[in-house]
């Protein structure tokens, strides 16, 4: 039997309550005195909330300090991002989300500087984004997808989690490179985007597979393409964009986890070494749940801020490509 999204959530929360057990440790020097707050800057549900709740136990663990999530949404994520930002250096505050990178290229007057503001913790990984419909939207494929919209010009509406948002960009990526039209409806956050899906609200979009991968096992999302080069082994059954015929319809997201600016260098070391072990004790779960692969090579503050900036590189071609101008 499919699991549905309450079992999928279930399951999830299931093994947040019994983690892998690891053995507390960490960087020699620097140890949190009191709970580590990781901002989520997204509504509960999307891909930032569920990756960052599938690694807070094993972090918690081995820092010896409560891991909390704070859900901060609003804004495309600038909201969260800021109190992040703006929060005290102390090591006892950070932030994840896969946005950060975007957001520059879509708004013009940022409250805080996306490069300047912000120490590289680590990248929790990586996840393709999807190409989704709502069971009732009349295609089964990708290429049928297409020749609806083009057929139907303004009768369609697609979900975004917000401005600047990955889903955001994905809905622009594929409409500029298959050269068709929709409506843009703004979520707040990934999870609201998907439930409008699921319930026929929006009629489809290219979320993230951590917030999509639920509904589509358990049949309340069509899924039309992973957007990458390869099949995704969480969904292998749905096709690439090469073989859905979606050529250049590549989109990706990481997860980066960043401190403010300012953060002592020894905390930013011992923060660093508990998330990137976490985030590797829990690489299993993390690809089953929610699609998303850790890379190594993100073990420096310094590497971490390199890919942001080459990611805010890549989105900002792929909007200007577009004819997308910040706002």
């Amino acid at each position: 039997m499919k699991p549905n999204r309450r079992s999928t959530l279930a399951l999830a929360l299931a093994g947040l309550a019994a983690p892998t057990l690891v053995k507390a440790q960490g960087a020699a020097g620097w140890r949190p005195t009191r709970p580590v707050r990781l901002i989520v800057a997204a509504a509960p549900g999307g891909s930032n909330d569920i990756v960052a709740r599938i690694i807070a136990e094993p972090v918690a663990q081995l820092l010896g300090q409560p891991v909390v999530i704070d859900n901060r949404a609003g804004a495309g994520s600038i909201i969260g991002s800021e109190a992040a930002a703006r929060s005290p250096a102390d090591g006892h505050v950070l932030l994840i989300n896969s946005s950060l990178p975007t957001l520059p290229a879509m708004v013009s007057r940022m409250p805080y500087d996306t490069l300047a503001d912000f120490e590289g913790v680590a990248v929790a990984g990586f996840s393709p984004h999807l190409l989704v419909v709502n069971p009732r939207v009349e295609a089964r494929t990708a290429e049928e997808f297409v020749a609806l919209l083009r057929a139907s010009p303004g009768r369609f509406n697609y979900a975004s989690a917000g401005i600047g948002s990955g889903p955001h960009i994905g809905g622009l990526l594929f409409m500029s490179r298959m050269n068709v039209t929709a409506e843009t409806v703004h979520y707040r956050g990934g999870g609201p985007g998907v439930a409008a899906m699921a319930s026929g609200e929006a009629h489809f979009g290219t979320p993230t597979m951590a917030s999509a991968l639920g509904q589509v096992r358990g049949g309340a999302l069509r899924a039309l393409a992973v957007l990458s080069e390869q099949r995704s082994p969480a969904l292998p059954e749905v096709p690439s964009a090469t073989e859905a015929g979606l050529p250049g319809v590549v989109h990706e997201e990481f997860f980066p986890i960043v401190a403010p600016r300012g953060t002592p260098p020894e905390a930013v070391a011992a923060l660093g070494a508990a998330f990137r072990q976490a985030i590797q004790q829990s690489a299993p779960r993390l690809n089953e749940l929610a699609g998303v692969a850790p890379r190594p090579g993100f073990d420096t503050n310094a590497l971490v801020m390199a890919q942001v900036r080459e990611a805010m590189e890549t989105h900002t071609r792929i909007l200007r490509a577009a004819g997308v101008q910040p706002e």
